[in-house]
């Protein structure tokens, strides 16, 4: 790739991004499903701005997609404070948190993205600033290294992540708000989908609303996905109108069935029911027979294949259910349970 092409490919990047953002909601209000997590998080917003501090340390997780980073920027604007982004994987060194600690300025929203990948050493200096707004830093090494406490201005700490398990208990324990988002029911996502449609000047109809909603896994982030790649074929194939008709055709070509099921769902689930007789098996050998990380069968496919009903876990390893042999129209090896007869027969 030459310069000219990678400054094209970097602005398409930056552009794709600012679109996303701008899909965002600002408000609570605009904030579309997980209505007892808003109404959680409204009373402790409200609260707090009622007393003029900062809202206490919020801990959102849940499976990726689900709006945590939206979250966190709905936070830092109720409560009009600014907010600086990081993510766990980033903060290498005790160094890189502290000088994002000491950056912060009275009220502000530090958020940080997979906060469960944060290193144990840096949780030990975040302890101390989440609960005391110090940081204890140590300067010179050997003999002559001496401890220094420093005041840090009162802020909120916003984490994400997408597995709660490995957390450490004293980072969980330090948090005042711990909230779960769900999956959204596919009535919440029409709504989302005509939402961004609205925004991105895209003629959506109620039925390719609909058909767009059930196809989105229950998961804001792919529903928005799939309302550009469709308005895309909608612009090249169609006369820009996204109807039922035409949401069927794009996603189609797209690989995305009737129930949401993708190219690596479908993959992951024959495999399962094909080449190792429904199972169970486990988890490192299904992650090399169809390529790909174990960590991301475990975050991104399995939890929709579970609450989808096509498979399941068992101390053995995967299974699938019945539901997935009706699908791809497999005979279940599985026998009913014979009946009782019965006694008047």
């Amino acid at each position: 790739m030459n310069q000219e092409e990678r400054i094209v490919s970097a602005t398409a990047r930056r552009d794709d991004l600012a679109e996303e953002v701008s899909l965002r909601p600002q408000r609570l209000a605009q904030y579309i499903g997980q209505e007892q997590l808003k109404d959680n998080l409204a009373i402790a917003i409200q609260a707090a701005r009622a007393r003029r501090e900062p809202l206490d340390h919020v801990l959102f997780h849940g499976f990726p997609g689900l709006g945590k980073t939206t979250l966190a920027y709905i936070i830092a604007h109720e409560m009009e404070a600014n907010i600086k982004v990081t993510s766990g994987p980033v903060i290498e060194k005790a160094g890189d948190l502290a000088a994002i600690l000491t950056s912060l300025q009275e009220g502000d929203v530090l958020f940080i993205d997979e906060i469960h990948r944060l290193n144990h050493v840096i949780e030990e200096i975040l302890y101390p600033a989440m609960e005391d707004f110090q940081l204890d830093l140590v300067i010179g090494q050997g003999p002559g290294a001496k401890s220094v406490k420093m005041n840090l201005p009162h802020f909120t700490l916003v984490g994400a992540t997408t597995r709660t398990g490995l957390l450490t208990p004293p980072l969980r324990d330090r948090f005042g708000v711990l909230l779960r988002l769900e999956f959204y029911a596919p009535e919440e996502l029409v709504a989302i989908v005509e939402r961004s449609a609205r925004l991105l000047g895209v003629k959506l109809d109620p039925e390719g609303a609909l058909e767009l909603g059930r196809r989105s896994r229950g998961t804001p982030r792919i529903a928005n996905r799939l309302l550009k790649r469709v308005r895309d074929y909608a612009q090249v194939k169609a006369d820009g109108l996204v109807n039922r008709e035409v949401a069927r055709q794009a996603l189609k070509m797209l690989h995305v069935d009737e129930l949401g099921l993708d190219d690596m769902d479908r993959r992951i689930l024959l495999t399962i029911i094909d080449r190792f007789q429904g199972g169970p098996l486990g988890l490192d050998t299904l992650a090399t027979a169809v390529c790909e990380e174990r960590t991301t069968l475990e975050d991104v496919y399995e939890p929709f294949l579970i609450q989808s009903g096509f498979l399941f876990r068992t101390p053995r390893g995967r299974m699938a259910t019945p539901a997935a042999y009706q699908h791809f129209g497999r005979a279940y090896p599985g026998h009913p349970p014979l009946e009782q007869p019965s006694l008047f027969d």
